[in-house]
């Protein structure tokens, strides 16, 4: 599929050419300390939207069992970030990137390690198409959600944190599917947070209080904030 066209409902393709129309997409071609992960979405049966997330693997040395968005540290032979996001995708779920129409590229998150990762969006119009393989080395598991669920209270928590003297907030979504039970937290609730603002058009329910590395202060906080220093 190309990354100008897609196919599915109404809904998809208005998702698409509006983000496509108010977006460049711009990519940075610096390799050093880059990753990128993709938010894959797709058109549930109720015709709300879905994300695609997968449980790495408990033998990894790092992050083990966690949930996670398929993506992962950029390679010299990769030309940009998109590439990137698609490349790992492919390698740990067996994702087509022929399926995948990229739509736009939200602003960085960076880790504690100096890592600094490009969430890439791209929809699925078609979910029949794709036949999990998973890379086992890396991944245990593969499962959807709905995007929606990272703007409601509903089966969130969240833990205060400090560091380098600055207090945030760390989110827990849990997430039950086939008496399998999953829980999205720390950067990647806070990257599909964000997918969710600015994809569904709605702040969260709730104050998101994100590290600087993660994007600080966002418009919803400052007007919640406003509004409870008003009370």
């Amino acid at each position: 599929m190309s990354s100008n066209e897609v196919r599915g409902s109404q809904r998809l393709q208005t998702l698409f050419h509006h983000l496509q129309s108010s977006n460049s997409m711009s990519t940075n071609n610096s390799v050093n300390k880059r990753a990128a992960v993709l938010i894959c979405l797709f058109e549930g049966q109720d015709g709300n939207l879905r994300v695609i997330l997968t449980q790495r693997s408990s033998s990894l040395s790092t992050h083990a069992g966690e949930v996670a968005l398929p993506g992962g540290k950029r390679d010299e032979s990769d030309a940009d970030d998109v590439q990137t996001a698609l490349r790992e995708a492919k390698e740990e779920i067996g994702l087509d990137s022929s399926l995948v129409s990229v739509i736009t590229l939200l602003e960085p998150f960076r880790t504690k390690y100096g890592i600094t990762i490009i969430p890439v969006v791209g929809l699925l119009s078609n979910k029949d198409a794709f036949s999990p393989v998973l890379d086992s080395a890396e991944v245990e598991a593969v499962f959807d959600v709905p995007l929606e669920m990272f703007l409601k209270n509903d089966n969130r928590r969240a833990e205060e944190k400090e560091w380098m003297g600055e207090k945030y907030l760390v989110h827990y979504f849990d997430y039950e599917v086939e008496n399998k039970k999953y829980v999205i937290w720390a950067i990647t609730a806070s990257i599909l947070i964000r997918a969710a603002t600015v994809l569904l058009h709605q702040p969260p329910a709730f104050l998101e209080q994100r590290p600087i590395i993660w994007g600080g202060i966002t418009e919803n906080d400052k007007i919640r904030l406003h509004n409870s220093s008003q009370m």
